[in-house]
């Protein structure tokens, strides 16, 4: 039954503002949210996840399956740095969604470890809030359109955005693409 999900991006961070990979940081400034009604409110673990949660006014039950992408030895350093520092590693990174240069998750990995979550949600709610990060809403597009992990790179998704999947394990649609 579960025929709308809610993805709505944590707030800004300071590695957001840095293009930095997170090392859970909180958010810059506490968000004003409206409240968004549900049957379930769910968050990735992180701190920036939880408070934007808060920020709902809504208690989320902490989800571990929303966690941010693992980014292994690259957590807490700038894109620009990286690139600068070893240009093959990220060119790898970002052409081929098999590969982890960092130690970590791969982008592949990532969007199968979110299609399963998408395809187990409990059909017994209509609607779903989860609070999460820019790379697990982008998995869960990918998925949701069935196109390939290359096109991962080609979605953008804002702080404080909304994305909203609607319909049921194996058969996701996308309905909104919202900036706040």
């Amino acid at each position: 039954m579960t025929s709308r999900v809610v993805l709505i991006c944590h707030a800004a961070t300071s590695a957001t503002r840095r293009a930095a990979f997170p090392v859970d940081e909180p958010v810059e400034a506490a968000p004003e949210l409206e409240p968004v009604r549900a049957d379930a409110y769910l968050t990735a673990p992180e701190i920036s996840c939880r408070q934007t949660a808060a920020a709902l006014g809504v208690t989320a039950t902490v989800d571990d399956a929303l966690r941010d992408c693992d980014y292994g030895s690259w957590r807490g350093r700038t894109l620009d740095y990286l690139t600068a520092a070893n240009p093959n590693a990220v060119t790898r990174w970002l052409t081929d969604p098999a590969l982890a240069p960092h130690g970590g998750e791969s982008t592949q990995d990532l969007i199968k470890r979110v299609a399963e979550w998408l395809e187990t949600l409990p059909r017994d709610h209509n609607k779903i809030v989860a609070v999460t990060h820019a790379a697990v809403i982008k998995a869960a597009v990918v998925h949701a359109i069935l196109a390939t992990p290359h096109s991962f790179w080609r979605i953008d998704v804002p702080p404080l955005s909304r994305t909203v999947l609607s319909g049921h394990a194996g058969t996701w649609t996308l309905r909104t693409l919202a900036a706040r």
